[in-house]
């Protein structure tokens, strides 16, 4: 692909799929990214190819036809990365993920349509399948969310699949596992256990820990996008796995012995509501494409970990100064119910 558009773009994964293809052999001629810089998004993510003449960014909403049809203005592929993402966000209220997630997914859709895009994919997640308790969920299974966000994630997909069916459009659909690695958000679990851990706070541990995730490093998770944006079947879905299943408490003792932390860090909270015990995902289809994960956790781990001891100053500036970041965190912890 000449000219990628990567919509949402200096949010974690997308801006870690800038760097992605920058980084490729032969990358596009040209990486425009759209973001509407909300609290996860940060354009300095992105530093490193600002003055870049293949590089462009552009500040805007996907919801909003006119920055959408003016970014799309000579692309040859759209990767979606756009969404609210976090499931405690979307449980106190759901308006942004649905207005985003759907509403947002369809203008960008639309907008690709008319102009006439070679292919679309649609970056989704393995949560729209819901709890596993054994097994695993392959592409046809039933989507299932239990959050308002895995539900919206699942309205976006059946909007690419109508699109796909109804005007033709080229869209693909990936759904990976849980992602972890560098400029992640310091909400989500890995990157708020290790910046709360290097600032000696507490480690709030949901329930009696043992939900399982199947862990991916979003490097390997960025060479599986790439894979299905070049090579994905049109109307195909694919699961990305990362074959590395464990349970929060073996995350969160991962990470204390890595940053050498003591455990009694760790306080046991309230579970939040619908707390999905176990996803998994068949990835046959992708592997089959030639697709294996290159990072072990207890690599990947390692890795995130000493990434964000080496840039306190970028997370420090959220932790510390984003009024949203400190808003939603009381709200959430500040005196919740032990379990």
């Amino acid at each position: 692909m000449r000219h990628v558009l990567v919509a949402g773009g200096a949010g974690f994964i997308g801006s870690n799929f800038v760097h992605y293809l920058f980084g490729k052999e032969t990358p596009p001629s040209r990486i425009t990214v759209l973001d509407k810089l909300t609290y996860a998004g940060n354009r300095s993510n992105l530093a490193k190819w600002e003055n870049d003449p293949g590089f462009c960014f552009i500040q805007g909403d996907i919801r909003d036809p006119k920055a959408s049809g003016e970014a799309l203005q000579g692309v040859d592929a759209v990767v979606n990365f756009a969404a609210e993402t976090h499931v405690d966000r979307s449980i106190y209220g759901a308006t942004d993920f649905i207005n985003t997630d759907v509403l947002g997914t369809y203008i960008l859709m639309e907008e690709a349509r008319k102009n006439g895009i070679k292919r679309f994919l649609q970056v989704s997640t393995d949560e729209v399948y819901g709890s596993i308790e054994q097994g695993s969920a392959n592409e046809e299974a039933p989507l299932n969310p239990s959050s308002p966000y895995a539900a919206s994630k699942a309205g976006g997909d059946l909007i690419a699949l109508a699109y796909h069916k109804t005007h033709g459009l080229d869209v693909v659909i990936t759904r990976c596992t849980n992602n972890y690695g560098p400029y992640q958000y310091p909400e989500k679990l890995i990157p708020l256990f290790i910046t709360n851990a290097l600032t000696e706070r507490s480690l709030p541990l949901y329930g009696d820990g043992g939900n399982v995730r199947d862990w991916i490093y979003v490097e390997d998770h960025c060479r599986a996008i790439d894979l299905v944006l070049e090579k994905g079947e049109s109307g195909g879905i694919y699961n990305v796995g990362g074959g590395q299943e464990r349970n929060n408490v073996q995350v969160t003792h991962g990470i204390l012995d890595l940053l050498e932390k003591p455990k009694s860090l760790i306080t046991p909270v309230k579970d939040r509501p619908a707390h999905d015990r176990r996803y998994a995902v068949d990835d046959k289809k992708i592997r089959a494409m030639g697709f294996k994960p290159s990072v072990t956790f207890e690599e990947g781990l390692a890795k995130t970990c000493h990434w964000y001891q080496e840039h306190r100053d970028w997370w420090l500036r959220i932790r510390e100064r984003d009024s949203e970041f400190k808003r939603f965190y009381e709200l959430h912890y500040n005196n919740r119910e032990t379990s």
